[in-house]
């Protein structure tokens, strides 16, 4: 069944309403695995055991969809794609989820949170060093790309030099969360923290870059993920082996860290992941991107209310600039496809006046990047 628009319906609801809730919920489903892996790292849960397990848990889930659904796109399996996904684990699971959790445990989940949104930007600027991406400073899409990228890349630095006074202090009021705010507790370094999250933007920004090139000679999504997904494991894994021997730190105690890591394994990495694809699917991935900054409001909420959370003037200035840098990269990308669009529908005319059928490559020309790199952000990983 379809609107008047053309738009379809499901169970009733028109497609672009059902776009908007899942996105929605799928911030609510980050913001929980947020606020949930600050809670089990509080309950002393092992930030090895916990990266382990969630990985095993995702690839349960993913590896049956790749095999069944992706029987006929995967190309023959070559020891070079076994290094290609090797290193995209390195990158994307390993490196990614380790500075996370490293950095969560020294900072709070709503800067956690913030910071991410500076990846779009992060991989607008890999993708321009790499010459993946062309930067078009005599055009306004391409001024706000860089500008947005500036700005994010300030509001990181603002983050990480200036903590500032604490402007909201849940915990101060509430006997209940007195002892609370674990990441005050000693031993912990902001700063530290937020060279680790830095790490972790870095990593997952690099492993969006990364996949392209692999994307072209090996074109089944679901299966690039769960090849990663099995690599990070082992690679998790051997690391465990030296750093993490005891074997009761692999042992569940308590129901809250079960929950945990279920929900990181479920949630964030399977449902999450199915959720995005098909929204990044049907409303593009600058649709999924701007919905980016929701998820740092709820952590806020969220984390306030559970665990007590205070907020710092420097979080916020610096949260301030990230996301509005994110919404210059993301309108300059906008920009960019109508400039595209305009260009080959010139080179198409004139082709046409000259009684001439335009070639693939002038109408690929015409644009500074056939297949745009900055997915979601929050995109397959943390």
């Amino acid at each position: 069944m379809a609107d008047a628009d053309g738009g379809k319906r499901v169970c009733g609801m028109p497609e672009k309403v059902q776009l908007h809730v899942a996105m929605l919920l799928l911030q609510f489903g980050y913001a929980g695995f947020h606020v949930v892996s600050r809670t089990a790292l509080n309950m002393g849960t092992s930030k090895l055991v916990y990266s382990v397990y969630r990985n095993i848990i995702a690839l349960i889930l993913l590896f049956p969809f790749a095999y069944f659904l992706e029987k006929n796109e995967r190309p023959t399996m070559k020891f070079s794609f076994l290094v290609q996904f090797f290193l995209l684990a390195l990158c994307g699971i390993t490196a990614n989820q380790g500075f996370y959790l490293l950095g969560l445990d020294h900072t709070s989940p709503t800067f956690a949170s913030a910071i991410q949104n500076s990846v779009p930007a992060i991989t607008f600027a890999m993708a321009a060093a790499l010459r993946i991406e062309k930067v078009r400073l005599d055009r306004q899409d391409g001024i706000a790309k860089a500008a947005g990228t500036l700005a994010c890349v300030g509001g990181a630095t603002v983050i990480t030099l200036y903590k500032g006074p604490p402007i909201f202090d849940r915990a101060s009021t509430s006997a209940l969360n007195s002892a609370a705010p674990a990441f005050m507790a000693e031993g912990k370094n902001w700063k530290l923290g937020c060279v680790y999250l830095i790490g972790h933007c870095l990593s997952w920004s690099g492993w969006l870059v990364l996949q392209k090139p692999v994307l072209k000679k090996y074109p089944a999504r679901l299966s690039v993920t769960s090849f990663t997904c099995f690599f990070g494991l082992l690679q998790f894994l051997i690391i465990a082996a030296f750093i993490e021997p005891d074997s009761d730190a692999w042992a569940f105690h308590s129901t809250g860290e079960l929950f945990a890591i279920f929900y990181a394994g479920f949630v964030a990495s399977g449902i999450a992941f199915s959720v995005q694809i098909w929204c990044i699917d049907r409303g593009g991935p600058v649709f999924v991107a701007v919905y980016q900054p929701v998820q740092t409001l709820v952590v806020a909420i969220m984390a306030s209310i559970v665990l007590g959370e205070k907020f710092y003037l420097g979080s916020i200035i610096g949260a301030v600039f990230i996301v509005a840098g994110l919404y210059l990269v993301l309108w300059g990308k906008s920009q960019e496809r109508i400039f595209a669009t305009e260009e080959a529908s010139i080179v198409s005319s004139s082709c046409v006046h000259d009684g001439l059928r335009p070639s693939a490559a002038s109408l690929k020309a015409s644009s500074s990047l056939a297949q745009p790199l900055l997915p979601s952000s929050i995109s397959e990983s943390a």
